[in-house]
């Protein structure tokens, strides 16, 4: 193999590669007279030859086993501004000529030759992939991250491959608007587009593509043409990438460009439009396009850019295609865009507006609307109504903590599918859906918040029920109130002594290279994981409907919600066993990871995304010490990787080393602990539903405060 160049890499990188701050990479340097010298860069912003560093770690214990992902992020870091190369990696995933059997070899090849196979992989994609030429490129290859990315990919897939390639280029961008949709929200969004009818539309267009989750999402319910464009040439070309290795059957077409400015697609008339335009952005060319012809309800005003978009999803509709957009809950009420919004109420453009809870999609602090719009003209009826659909609060989880996506879904799809069948005959749910007339909407503000229409009509209820159901709701509460009493008086936790134990710990990758756990991960048809880590080619599990566990179902502790169908076939979920520890991959901000073992109802269900898996030899370890040491804050925080998602890298959890009789006793303490975290979530929300109640029964007037006096010196 040929003599290759050495890598470089920063003080910050020796951390991340480490897992520790870049204050301890400063201190080492000054305390260890043997820690490598500056082999390049500045006296301000030395760098440091990346082998000899990996050498001085090694030796001293402190470096951690290091993934194929994690390999790729410190070489693409290394590389300072090569986004050129960057980019050209991408185009190597989106050519699909990576058999994975074959790459392990590939990458033992001399440089020279396998520089000349990516060469030769990418020359067909070079138009297809927005803003990348190959050829220009080419030379800028290196053997090493070459290597390292190849490494990825037989390992993890392409899609991971693909996520490290897009934060690194987002990084070397700046490009700070960018954005994605959430996959089970993308999925929703294409799922608006049946409207009761077995077609689904063949031809789709998102104006505002990003990383192509919602074309994506279209495409795996039957969509063939599939058009997008983005701003962001990082994000059109990911999104190229990811249609590619999901949507091989599909005819796709992805430009980079300023959508309103400058369509790329100005002669399209698609059957459907998905979109998820950026919010609040107010250059966006307000004045030079005053007087374009897609404003057929109003020019939009400049502080209104969401309405722009609107009208050029709409302009871009066959006469009777649909398009669904993610809007700001302010485009609903805001004076300023209160003519169009009473234009296309009259014109019949405006089907439903659908209000989703907090945390649906970034901006996470706002409740962001679903707006379902037709173009008028279509050979079918038009319709006289306008539905709304209020999903804030019966899909919000109690804690306040993410969203109960299952029951968001069932809630969306279940009023959408019965009022786009039968709109004059829809007779609504109270408080969550309702279809108005046009005629009631054209008031003075036309507001077309949902929770302005949905809770405005009441559920009449008898006085006698309401009481009833009071006091049944009062009865659930004093039992969980008592089950958590009974819990909390649990005492006896001593002092360990003068100063607290220490013990020897193991990284999860040395526990699984000595066989006292696996970690069973998601796969897809390619590739399945054994314990050691290796590839394996035996059949998939047939599917049988199972259901699936998912992130919100562990954080909660809930019995399963996800559904096997819900996934592609090409992907086999693992499925659960007695003793299982799971624990959430990625950490959201503001939230404390808990890992938990698997509970009886749940064995043999299957495990979704996002969600890491842990098998111990329950004659060596016990599930519930794993479980509590895995997830304690110091233990993630040395684990994390990634900036703009932040990941846990399983293989540096540490756990310390026991006697399998002491780890039961600190299993059982922290059984308990989980136990009184549960008992304290079940009461808060039997509080919470049982004040709603009695809040609810005094205000529609159908209970009465009591006769006995309230207690005194209430907070």
């Amino acid at each position: 193999m040929s003599q290759q160049a050495s890598t470089l890499v920063t003080a910050a990188d020796i951390g991340r590669l480490a897992g520790v701050t870049r204050a301890t990479v400063s201190n080492w340097r000054r305390r260890h007279a043997d820690f490598p010298a500056p082999a390049g860069g500045t006296d301000s912003r030395p760098m440091y030859d990346l082998g000899a560093v990996r050498e001085w770690l090694a030796e001293r214990g402190q470096l951690p086993e290091e993934s194929p992902r994690d390999r790729l992020g410190i070489v693409l870091h290394s590389m300072g501004s090569g986004k050129s190369l960057t980019t050209a990696f991408l185009s190597l995933l989106a050519a699909g000529k990576l058999d994975r059997k074959r790459l392990i070899t590939l990458t033992e090849r001399p440089d020279a030759e396998l520089l000349r196979w990516s060469e030769s992989a990418t020359e067909d994609v070079a138009d297809d992939l927005p803003g990348v030429s190959t050829g220009a490129v080419h030379s800028e290859y290196q053997a090493e991250p070459l290597r390292a990315l190849l490494q990825v990919v037989a390992s993890e897939g392409p899609e991971a491959a693909t996520e490290v390639l897009a934060e690194r280029l987002l990084e070397q961008t700046g490009a700070t608007s960018a954005y994605s949709t959430p996959i089970p929200l993308a999925v929703l969004m294409a799922d608006l587009m049946r409207d009761g009818s077995d077609t689904y539309p063949a031809t789709v267009l998102d104006p505002a593509s990003g990383n192509g989750s919602l074309l994506i999402a279209a495409s795996r319910a039957g969509a063939t043409k599939l058009f997008g464009q983005d701003l962001h040439k990082v994000q059109a070309a990911q999104s190229v990438v990811r249609l590619r290795l999901t949507s091989s059957d599909a005819e796709i077409t992805v430009r980079q460009g300023d959508s309103l400015r400058a369509d790329a697609f100005p002669e399209l008339t698609a059957d459907a439009v998905l979109c998820n335009p950026p919010y609040g952005v107010r250059d966006w060319g307000h004045d030079e396009l005053a007087y374009d012809e897609r404003w057929a309800y109003g020019v939009p005003p400049k502080g209104e850019p969401e309405l722009a978009w609107l009208q050029h999803c709409l302009s871009h509709l066959v006469p009777g295609g649909q398009a669904v957009l993610l809007m700001p809950p302010a485009v609903a009420e805001r004076a300023g865009a209160r003519r169009i919004r009473s234009q296309l109420v009259r014109d019949g453009a405006l089907r439903a507006v659908i209000a989703l809870p907090q945390g649906s999609a970034v901006p996470l602090h706002v409740g962001l609307h679903l707006w379902v719009l037709q173009r008028p003209g279509g050979h079918g009826p038009s319709s006289e109504t306008v539905l709304f659909v209020d999903a804030t609060t019966k899909t919000a989880t109690t804690s306040g903590e993410g969203v109960d996506l299952e029951n968001l879904r069932d809630t969306v799809l279940s009023a959408w599918q019965q009022y786009s069948t039968d709109p004059d005959g829809f007779e609504g749910t109270p408080g969550t859906a309702q279809a108005l007339p046009l005629i009631d909407l054209m008031d003075g503000v036309v507001d077309l918040t949902p929770a302005r229409h949905v809770r405005a009509v009441t559920s009449v209820t008898s006085p006698a029920q309401c009481a009833q159901d009071v006091h049944d709701s009062r009865a659930r509460l004093r039992q969980r109130a008592d089950e958590l009493f009974r819990l909390i008086k649990v005492d006896g936790w001593y002092p360990a002594g003068e100063h607290p134990r220490e013990w020897r710990t193991a990284t999860v990758a040395d526990l699984l290279r000595g066989g006292a756990l696996e970690m069973p991960t998601s796969t897809s048809t390619h590739s399945r994981r054994t314990r050691a880590g290796h590839s394996d080619h035996r059949p998939q599990r047939k599917r049988q409907g199972l259901p699936v566990l998912t992130v919100d179902d562990v954080t909660h502790d809930r019995s399963p919600s996800g559904s096997e169908s819900s996934f592609g076939d090409g992907v086999a979920l693992p499925q659960l066993e007695k003793g299982d520890v799971l624990l959430p991959e990625i950490v959201r901000s503001g939230t404390r990871q808990v890992a938990r073992v698997v509970r009886s109802d749940e064995v043999r269900a299957l495990l979704g995304p996002q969600m890491l898996l842990f098998r111990p030899d329950q004659t060596r370890l016990d599930p519930w010490f794993l479980a509590g040491f895995l997830s304690t804050e110091q233990n993630v925080n040395a684990a994390t990787t990634g900036t703009s998602i932040v990941r846990i890298d399983p293989r540096r959890l540490r756990v310390p080393l026991l006697p399998l009789a002491e780890q039961q006793r600190y299993g059982a303490a922290f059984r308990y602990l989980h136990a009184v975290r549960s008992a304290t979530r079940r009461a808060a929300e039997a509080a919470e539903e049982t004040t709603l109640m009695i809040s609810t029964g005094l205000t529609t007037g159908a209970v009465l405060p009591p006769d006995r006096e309230m207690p005194k010196n209430l907070p």
